[in-house]
């Protein structure tokens, strides 16, 4: 038997909502989508892979108790909020909002342009803190064939506490105050990576870079295993897996199709 057991989440099973200006699947239940088996899976509570349409984007609103993280995958995301940070975040930046006791903050597509990115909320292990803001970026140099660290715990070793606000540049990844450690990778044809998975619980997700896509995914295909004996399973863009692991197992990612794909783990306490 593997270490890492693998349950698939297909990406025609996520939430799904067209509003013109917005084309946006949910992970787990997330406004009209509301789904008990899929409400969250440790401290992650929202993937939500969001595609806006230039000139628009999310109003101000509010939030609090949440960590919340955009990840930047096409296109230029324009970010406002009530602690005075204003910022243009273009593809392979990670901006992370500690929401605390509340903020609140617009996002939108910057310029001609649509975005497509990737909001993630976390519930953090401490309530009511002092609202926070972060900027990461990472080229897709950084993460080709190889992962690196985007998101990690706010004591994890190596990560920076810097409060410089929103400038990409601080190296390492943007601290959360979740038992959470997200990694990315941009994996060319033929290639495989693989990671020690410390937590016991971890989520994988594989990016829908070729497009919008309703039905059952297509795209970029890669392979993942646990390691050992356990079987292989096979995912395409939009899909992701639940992982049920034994601390310290291997995470085995194979690029098996004809095209670039970008992945996602996350590693949970």
């Amino acid at each position: 038997m593997s270490d890492i057991q693998i349950v698939p989440r297909r990406s025609e099973e996520r939430g799904n909502a067209d509003h013109g200006w917005l084309k946006t699947f949910h992970t787990f239940s997330f406004a009209m989508y509301q789904e008990s088996k899929h409400d969250r899976y440790g401290c992650l509570r929202v993937i939500n892979e969001d595609r806006v349409a230039a000139h628009t984007g999310f109003g101000t609103h509010s939030h609090r108790e949440f960590e919340i993280f955009s990840y930047v995958v096409d296109g230029e995301l324009e970010h406002k909020d009530s602690m005075g940070n204003t910022e243009i975040l273009p593809r392979g930046f990670v901006q992370l909002t500690s929401a605390g006791t509340g903020i609140s903050h617009s996002e939108k597509a910057h310029g001609s342009k649509p975005v497509h990115f990737l909001q993630i909320w976390s519930l953090p292990s401490v309530p009511r803190l002092t609202p926070k803001y972060f900027t990461r970026s990472f080229t897709d140099e950084d993460k080709t064939d190889k992962w690196v660290t985007v998101v990690a715990p706010v004591d994890a070793e190596g990560v920076k506490k810097d409060l410089r606000d929103g400038k990409g540049d601080v190296d390492g990844p943007a601290p959360v105050q979740s038992p959470l450690t997200l990694y990315a990778s941009i994996l060319g044809e033929g290639k495989k990576v693989t990671k020690e998975v410390k937590g016991t619980k971890g989520y994988f997700h594989v990016i829908m870079r070729s497009g919008y896509n309703e039905g059952k995914a297509e795209g970029a295909t890669v392979k993942i295993s646990g390691g050992g004996a356990g079987e292989e399973v096979t995912l395409r863009e939009g899909d992701g897996a639940y992982l049920q692991v034994k601390p310290g197992s291997e995470f085995v990612v194979e690029n098996v199709g004809d095209k670039k794909t970008e992945v996602l783990l996350f590693d949970l306490a």
